[in-house]
C-alpha cells in the first residue's frame, strides 16, 4: 500500500538515498541535497512546525511517500510556509521598458530583468522528487498533490499567496546557458557550485552580487533568451500538474538558471474549492471506480493520505475496506478530506 504521511526521523536513511537519486538526474534538483545533516534539521523543521514551537519564518512541512509493504521511503514533497522572512527571497521580474523618440520616429518595447523580491512571505511547493522505479500508478500526482489537500485542510497555517520555483534548463554536462550568459560573470564558480550553495541555504548570499539595475533581455546571447522561463524537460510534468491545481507562469523567473516561478492564490486553488469531508463506512466489498480519489484523515500532527479508486455513494458517505481505514488512522464514523485526483469536468 501507498500512503503519504509527514517525515520522521526514522526516514532519514531512506530520504538520503532519494537524495542520491536525484544527484543522478543531474544539476538543478537543489531542494533535495545529497547532506544528511541539511536532511535531518529538514525533518527536525517538521516536528518543530508540527508541535508550534517555530515562528512561520521558519515553519515547514515535510511529506513522504511510504510502500508500507517494502516498508520504505519512495519519495519526498514539501512546503514552506513563508519565504523571505528569515534571508531575502530573490528572483527576476520580467518587466517592459519603452524607448521612444518622436523626433526619429522610434518606439521600442524591450523586456528587462529586474532582481525582485516580491515573493516575500509567500508559501512555497518544493522538494518533490520520486524514486524512479516507483513513477507509475499516478503515484508522482499523488506525493505532489497531497500538499494542495493539506493546505485545503489547514488554511491558517498558510499564506493567501502560492508559488512554486520549476527547475530551469540546463543540458545533460549541467551546462546553463542562462547562468553562462549572467550570473557566471559576477561569481567566481560554475552553475553546479551555485545551484548547490542555493540548495542549502545560500541563495541571499550569492543573490546579493547580482547587478540590481534592470538587465536588458536583447544584450543576453541567443541561447540564454531562448531559455527564460523555459522549464528543464525533466521538471515538465511536475509543473503541467502544477498547473492543472491553479498555478500559472506570471512573468517571474530564477536567478540562476531563468526557470520559471508559478503562482496562485491559495483560494483559488482546485483543492480548496472542490475537496469534500464525507463520513467513512466499513464495508467488506467496496465497488471500485475509474476516478481516483486522494482521501485524508486530516489530522494535523499524525496526517495521513491514501490514494483509492472507491465507487462514491451518493450521500455524505465513503466506503472504505477495513486496511484502508486501519492505514488511514480511521474509524466507523470519521470524517475524511477527499479529492479527486483529476480535475472532472462535469463537477
Amino acid at each position: 500500500m501507498m500512503i503519504v504521511r509527514h517525515a520522521a526521523h526514522r526516514d532519514l536513511d531512506d530520504i538520503y538515498r532519494l537524495a542520491q537519486r536525484a544527484g543522478e538526474s543531474g544539476i538543478g534538483l537543489t531542494s533535495l541535497p545529497q547532506n544528511k545533516e541539511i536532511l535531518a534539521e529538514r525533518i527536525t523543521r517538521t516536528a518543530n512546525t508540527l508541535a508550534g514551537l517555530v515562528e512561520k519564518d521558519d515553519a515547514s512541512y515535510l511529506f513522504v511517500l511510504e510502500d508500507t509493504t517494502a516498508q520504505k521511503i519512495v519519495g519526498v514533497s514539501a512546503i514552506e510556509v513563508a519565504v523571505g522572512l528569515r534571508e531575502p527571497f530573490y528572483n527576476f521580474r520580467i518587466a517592459k521598458q519603452v524607448h521612444a523618440s518622436k523626433a526619429l520616429d522610434v518606439y521600442k518595447t524591450l523586456d528587462t530583468l529586474y532582481l525582485s523580491n516580491d515573493h516575500t512571505g509567500c508559501s512555497e511547493l518544493c522538494t518533490l522528487f520520486l524514486d524512479p522505479e516507483y513513477r507509475v500508478n499516478q503515484n508522482g500526482k499523488f506525493l505532489s498533490k497531497v500538499r494542495f489537500l493539506f493546505i485545503a485542510a489547514f488554511r491558517r497555517y498558510f499564506e493567501e499567496r502560492l508559488i512554486a520555483e520549476m527547475r530551469g534548463f540546463s543540458d545533460a554536462n549541467g551546462f546553463s546557458p542562462f547562468w553562462d550568459a549572467l550570473g557566471n560573470h559576477f561569481f567566481n564558480m560554475d552553475f553546479a557550485a551555485a545551484d548547490y550553495l542555493s540548495g542549502v541555504g545560500q541563495k541571499a548570499f550569492i543573490a546579493e552580487l547580482m547587478p540590481r539595475f534592470p538587465l536588458y533581455v536583447d544584450l543576453l546571447p541567443n541561447e540564454a533568451r531562448a531559455v527564460i522561463a523555459e522549464v528543464h524537460p525533466q521538471t515538465k510534468p511536475a509543473a503541467k500538474v502544477l498547473m492543472s491545481e491553479g498555478l500559472k507562469y506570471q512573468g517571474y523567473v530564477d536567478i540562476f538558471d531563468a526557470g520559471p516561478t508559478l503562482e496562485a492564490n491559495t483560494a483559488d486553488l482546485r483543492a480548496v474549492k472542490e475537496s469534500r469531508l464525507l463520513k467513512v463506512n466499513i464495508a467488506e466489498q467496496i465497488e471500485r471506480a475509474e476516478v481516483q480519489y486522494l482521501v485524508a484523515n486530516d489530522e494535523y500532527q499524525d496526517y495521513c493520505v491514501l490514494l483509492i479508486n472507491n465507487k462514491l455513494q451518493d450521500n455524505d458517505n465513503l466506503l472504505m475496506t477495513a486496511e484502508q481505514a486501519q492505514a488511514l488512522k480511521v474509524a466507523e464514523g470519521d470524517e475524511v478530506r477527499v479529492l479527486a485526483l483529476e480535475k472532472m469536468e462535469n463537477h
